[in-house]
Formats: C-alpha cells, structure tokens, sequence
C-alpha cells in the first residue's frame, strides 16, 4: 500500500479506511554475506540494551550507535504488519542488539491522522521509552480502532478544530489519553506534546522527506546497512542478520 504523505492541512483528511487498509512492502532484497562478528562490548556501567540515541535521520536507535550491522524500520502506528513484526520478533532483536554487533532503528513513515498522533505521544517522554511504548501501542492497536470508530464523531470535530487542538482531539476519541497516562505520561504531558505543532510538523516532514529520497512506500520496510530488504517475516529478517555476521549471545 502506498503510504500517506502527511502534511499540516491533510492531518485528518486520511479516512479511516486508510488506517485499517493492508500494509507491506516490495522492496527487492539484497544478500548480505559476512563473518561471525564477535561480540562488542558496552562501556563500563552500561549495556547495549538500554543505549538509546536519536539518529540524524531522526530514528530512535537502541543498542551499539557504532555497531557494524545496523537494522532500520520504517514503522506505521496504523499498520497491522509492523504490530505483528513487533509482537514476534522485538524480543529476539533485543537479543542481537545486546551482543553489540547489531543496532536497531526505528523510523516512522506516516500514513494517516492517528499514525501522527502515536507517533508524537511515543516520543513525548524520555527517548529510551520511545520503542517500548511504540510497541505497547501496537499491541493496542486494535482497541484504537474500535475507538476511533465507536468515537466517530469526535474525531471528525477534531478534524475541524485549529491545528493546536487537532491532535488532542484525536487522541481523546481514539482512547490514547489514558492508555498513556496508565504508562507515565501525565494528561498535561501529553497535552503539551500534542499542540507543539514544530515537533509535529517535524515528524510528518522527516517521514515524507525519507520516504521520498529512499522511495519507502510501505510498512514495514527493512534497511540493513543502507541495503533495502524484503523479507518475508520475522524468520527471514534473522536470517540475513545472521548471514551479515550477526550471532544472539
């Protein structure tokens, strides 16, 4: 499915239809042949597993910033595929991201209103909570959905309100407010983040740039090392890691 160009004054056009629509990817895959890499290991008094930095390409990048293999996601908030990929394989990845020897970058390629809206409340609080919250909400994902359509007229009033007050809205109809509060995020927090309309903007920008310049049109769509996958699931992706050197400890 192409993904949806987000922009300020189309931040609520997307229908729902779009949110709930299919998701993949076409990419052609490139084999990646290399030798066991022996672990790396992390500075005193910390481990890869709870390094988190935000790259220039504005992803959240858990585990070794220097590591010879580097998986990237582009992820949806509103993509079923990219909630299964997370149920399946986060736990195995966290594995390989603790030897050193593979990062892992999660990138957002936005599709639709409320994709924005978790995207912007994932990033509210300290960044090592950005893909551990990304992956509670994709597990809630279908729970957003029966809200959203439950809750109908509320997010098409949304649609109508100032930019500043926009996104609240949604995440009020959507039943976001409190499933992030019950994680740490105060109401207030959250409230802050969502009329910060630069960040906002920033987010739906860098996600059409990328998309464009790397001609990232679905979700999930895998990089490693720069080299576009297309893997089949989960077994496929560790695969390739695997065969670029990569070993769990």
């Amino acid at each position: 499915m192409t993904a949806f160009r987000i922009s300020m004054k189309l931040a609520i056009t997307a229908p729902l239809a779009l949110a709930l629509a299919a998701c993949g990817g076409d990419a052609a895959t490139d084999e990646l042949e290399g030798d066991v890499i022996a672990p790396i290991e992390a500075p005193d008094g910390t481990n890869w597993g709870d390094t988190v930095n935000v790259s220039e390409s504005d992803g959240y990048v858990l585990g070794n910033p220097e590591a010879p293999i580097k998986l990237v996601e582009y992820a949806s908030h509103t993509c079923g595929g990219c909630a299964s990929f997370s149920a399946q394989a986060k736990t195995s990845i966290k594995e390989y991201v603790a030897t050193g020897v593979v990062s892992f970058e999660q990138r957002n390629l936005v599709r639709d209103p409320i994709d924005l809206t978790v995207a912007t409340l994932v990033r509210c609080g300290a960044k090592e909570n950005m893909q551990v919250l990304s992956d509670e909400a994709w597990g809630f994902l279908p729970q957003i959905f029966e809200n959203v359509q439950r809750n109908q007229a509320a997010y098409e009033t949304a649609g109508a309100a100032p930019i500043e007050q926009r996104f609240a809205g949604i995440a009020q109809a959507a039943g976001l407010i409190d499933f992030f509060a019950a994680r740490g995020l105060s109401a207030d927090q959250q409230l802050a983040c969502l009329t910060d309309t630069a960040t906002i903007q920033a987010i739906a920008d860098n996600s059409a740039a990328q998309g464009e310049e790397l001609n990232i049109t679905a979700t999930p769509t895998f990089l490693l090392n720069d080299r576009k996958l297309d893997p089949l699931g989960w077994e496929d992706l560790e695969a390739t890691l695997q065969r670029a050197g990569a070993r769990q400890e």
